[in-house]
Parts: C-alpha cells; structure tokens; sequence
C-alpha cells in the first residue's frame, strides 16, 4: 500500500495543525483534577483508578505502534481524520456512562484516537516543503497548549457546567471542529492520482540499525518518563520537603510555562543548526542539576529547580522537531514517529509507578532522586548524538 502526498495550501495546513495539536492531550490530561469526583460517580475502586490513570501511556503506546499501518491502507490523512472521530465519540460517550468498565472502554477509544494523531502528524507535517518549520513549531506548541488547558480547565468548567460530566464531555465537542477540515484534505487526498503516491512502510526492529532513530527513541522516552514523573510526583516532593500546596502546585505550573518558550523556539533553532551541540547537551545536564538540587535543598531554592526541568524539557518539543528534520521522506517520518513515540510512551506509563514503588519501598524521596538524576546521563549521550546532521533514510540504506 502507499500514502499520497497532499499539496494542500499552506493557509489550510496551518489551520488544520492548530486544530489537531490543541485536541491531541486536552481528553487525557483534563481527568486529573476530576479524578475524585470521576471515581465518586462511577464508584471506581482504587486499582481501576490507578489503572484509569495509566491509560494515556499505555494506550499512546500500544496503539501508536499501529498507526503507520492503518495508513498505509487510508493514507495518512485518512488516518489522523480516523483518530479525531474515535477521540471525539470516546469523549463524549464515555461522559454520559455509569458503568466504570464502559468508561475505561470508552477512554480507550478516545486516547487510541489520539495516538493516530500523535503518531502521523509529523509524516504529514513532513509532505509540506513550504512552511515545514512553521507548521512543526505550531504543532509542538499547540500538543503543550492543548495539554495545560486540560487540565487548567477542567475544574471551572465542571463547577460552570454542572459537573465533571460536561466538563469531560466539553473537549470531544472541541474535537468535532477539527474533524470537517481533515475529512476535507482526507478526500483531497483520496482522490490525488497515483503519481503522487509514496510507499509507506511500517516500523520495525531494523529500524535500530539506525543510531539516530536509537537515539531519538532515548531521547523522547527519558524526557516523556520525566514529564509523567513530574506531573505525577513533583508537587509531592515539594510538599514533602515544607512547601505549601498551593506553592508546589505553583511550581508545577512554571514547569509547564517554561516549556512553551521550548516548543516554540526549538524547531527554528534545529533548522538554523548553530551551537545544536551545546544547547542539546545542555538537556542532560539541567535535568541533573534539577534532581541534585531536590536531593540535596529541596526548600532553600524550590523554583531554581523547578526552572531547570524546566529547561530539561525542552528536549521533548525538540524530539518531536526532529522526527522530521532528521528523515528525508515521509515515509521514512511516519516509520521513525511510529517506532519513537510508542516506545517513548509506553516508558512514560511505567517511569511513575516504578517511582511510586521505589519510594514506597525507601520511605523517603533520596533514592528516587538520584536513579532519576542518573538518566541523565543517557539523555546527554542521546542529546548530542543527535546533534548531527545525520539522516535516518541515510543509515538505514
């Protein structure tokens, strides 16, 4: 089978990213702060909470590894138009249940939507030569606009609209104005003749042949595992360690502030390619500095730390970035992106439990710091591996 290249108008592309971005995590992170009053109403057990809480990984993970193969059968466009219908019916369907276990199936469909997103976007981003900087920049931004507002959202909107029920309900509707434009490009596509085909090709273990695509993989898995982490456990250690609630939930917030200045700078810096080297390593170390500084003063300068996760988290923006600036075709994108971000993901699912064990098993943050200071190191070596302009369809051949 094959995908099609789409020259659609730049002016169509921009609006058709701004919309898939801002509706690819708002369904996954706006639960969070609903969770009490979500396992009150369906009266969930604590394991199918903890399972509950999970799914964003897992199921971006799972689901993501077939995406490319889907694609090859509808075609790229196809298949992100797909993933927008089944993340809005999930969201909206599963908002209007009592029963947990049709709640979980239901979260499933929508997060499952959404992997196609995550997955084939950037293979679309890559079949625009014009604009491809731009569009990758608004994408990156929009996934980490789209994700806060989730959550930032999600308890006014219930307290507004009656309920958690709505609340949730509200980013399926939200989904339904991107799925017209999509359906559109969709058809555009389908209807393209055979001489604008590409062959796509679905990934797989020789994808490691490729040190870049091994490195891309470590690098979007370590900082993914990092963000679940924090998100998961941070303002507890804060809290831990004398501060308030309010400030730790402060701090958090900075975290992801800070990494909007990241998303929307970094793929100008990547295609400009001056002192990557620097600024790439500069990932590995900050999150270092970040976790000695938790370990070691966690009190004394709370938002010193806090900042430079901060900076540490550029780097997933920056391994989105370059999912396409280091491949040369759209094929080879879409292979590379279904290969790094279901990895990426399914170690983001189990980097805060094993956190959760581990702390359970100390009693205290000490040695969760430091394993999670110690990944690092691997994030550095991938960092500036990646800092060459090495191209995946090249080492590949």
């Amino acid at each position: 089978m094959t995908e099609r290249r789409v020259p659609s108008g730049l002016a169509l592309g921009l609006v058709a990213i701004v919309l898939v971005s801002l509706n690819l995590r708002p369904g996954a992170s706006s639960p969070g702060p609903l969770l009490e009053e979500i396992r009150a109403g369906l009266d969930m057990s604590s394991a199918l909470a903890g399972v509950f809480t999970g799914l964003p990984g897992l199921c971006f993970g799972l689901v993501g590894m077939v995406a490319v193969t889907l694609a090859r059968k509808v075609g790229t466009t196809g298949g992100i138009t797909i993933g927008l219908a089944a993340a809005a019916l999930g969201l909206i369907l599963r908002a209007g249940t009592g029963n947990e276990w049709i709640f979980l199936g239901l979260s499933v469909i929508a997060l499952g939507g959404m992997a196609l997103g995550n997955v084939l976007v950037p293979a679309w981003i890559k079949t625009h030569e014009r604009g491809q900087v731009l569009l990758q920049t608004i994408y990156g931004t929009g996934l980490m606009v789209g994700g806060a507002l989730g959550a930032a959202f999600a308890a006014p909107a219930a307290d507004a609209l009656g309920g958690w029920r709505p609340s949730l309900r509200l980013w399926g509707w939200a989904i339904l104005a991107a799925i017209p434009f999509w359906a559109y490009l969709a058809l555009r596509e389908h209807n393209l003749p055979d001489d604008h085909r590409r062959p796509m090709v679905a990934p797989n273990l020789g994808l490691l042949a490729s040190p870049t695509t091994v490195a891309l993989t470590l690098m979007f898995g370590i900082q993914s595992m990092h963000a679940y982490v924090q998100f998961g456990w941070l303002p507890q250690i804060y809290r831990d360690a004398g501060l308030s609630a309010g400030y730790a939930g402060a701090l958090m917030s900075s975290i992801s502030g800070i990494g909007l200045l990241g998303a929307l700078a970094m793929p100008s810096i990547i295609a400009r390619g001056h002192h990557l080297r620097a600024i790439f390593a500069s990932f590995g170390i900050s999150l270092i500095a970040g976790y000695a500084g938790l370990l070691l003063a966690p009190a004394t300068l709370p938002w010193v730390w806090s900042t430079l996760l901060a900076l540490s988290g550029f780097a997933f923006p920056t391994a989105i970035a370059l999912i396409t600036a280091r491949t040369r075709t759209p094929a080879v994108t879409a292979q590379v992106s279904g290969f790094v971000q279901p990895v990426g993901y399914l170690l983001a699912a189990i980097g805060p439990v094993l956190v959760g064990l581990l702390h359970a098993a100390t009693g205290d943050w000490r040695l969760v710091l430091i394993v999670l200071a110690a990944t690092g190191i691997p994030l550095s070596w991938a960092s500036v591996k990646l800092a060459a302009p090495a191209y995946v369809d090249d080492e590949l051949r």
